[in-house]
């Protein structure tokens, strides 16, 4: 299932930002929102874990279609609309260069062309997308099919960085890169002006965090295969004047009932 004409949508993040975003727009807050985080729909992964066999075994992505599916109708239902939808790495399961990788890349994109033109999608990378240690090769090959490895930009008034954390983990055959992005996160983080207040991420399959010094650490479960006891989900993160909540959903909760409605309340109030 080749996406061709709308490939564009997959490719919003060039030159370090996210065109979907005008800063001269976004820059100055405007009150409360909210944004949807997901992770790890990683198309194969659900068989090969049940075979035992996760280097060989993802021939096989129907039920992860089927919950991205139920993600993205659950999404494009939401009123007020989230900001954008941003999805934690681990896109797919197949490693670079491994068989049945192009054809994961190619179903999940056709699934995401269904959202909600006015929910930008935002794309980070993980392990299963650039490898276990990167070379410019396959962050170059990420890059080209869904945009920049990590990048910033404001949204509401708030900035958000997205980056590549897989240079931190190991990058043994790129070294060059990870410096790039340590010169270019300096930069930023000196923009930011203030501290960053949290950090969200996928890869764990389970919701997991914990806060150090005032910043919090928030992991959220899997869209897609679970290792632990959570259910396929997203996370709805509010964003105040005084501060961030957010809370997991199941797909079946998100679609069946929406947002609480004290997050609702909380997005009502201008400030």
């Amino acid at each position: 299932m080749a996406v061709a004409a709308g490939d564009e949508v997959f490719l919003r993040a060039r030159g370090r930002t996210l065109s979907a975003f005008r800063e001269d727009k976004e820059y100055e807050w405007k009150g409360p929102f909210y944004f949807i985080q997901g992770a790890d729909p990683q198309f194969g992964l659900m068989k090969a874990w049940a075979i035992g066999d996760c280097d060989n075994g993802g021939d096989e992505w129907g039920e992860e279609i089927k919950l991205t599916e139920q993600a993205v109708q659950a999404i494009n239902k939401l009123n007020p609309k989230p900001k954008f939808f941003v999805l934690c790495g681990d896109l797919i399961h197949g490693m670079p260069g491994t068989q049945w990788r192009k054809d994961q890349e190619q179903d999940l994109k056709h699934v995401l062309k269904n959202t909600d033109q006015d929910i930008p999608l935002v794309f980070v990378s993980g392990n299963h997308d650039i490898g276990n240690t990167p070379t410019s090769e396959t962050i170059d090959s990420y890059c080209k099919n869904w945009g920049d490895d990590y990048f910033s930009f404001w949204v509401g008034g708030v900035f958000f960085l997205v980056l590549n954390s897989q240079l931190y983990f190991d990058s043994s055959k790129c070294p060059e890169l990870k410096q790039a992005q340590d010169v270019w996160l300096n930069g930023q983080l000196a923009v930011a002006e203030k501290r960053v207040k949290a950090v969200f991420s996928g890869h764990y399959h389970r919701n997991a965090g914990g806060s150090y010094r005032g910043l919090e650490m928030v992991v959220s479960s899997a869209i897609g295969c679970q290792l632990g006891e959570d259910q396929h989900g997203l996370r709805v993160v509010v964003v105040t004047a005084e501060k961030i909540v957010h809370r997991y959903y199941s797909l079946n909760e998100l679609s069946s009932q929406g947002i609480d409605k004290d997050l609702v309340d909380m997005l009502a109030k201008q400030n």
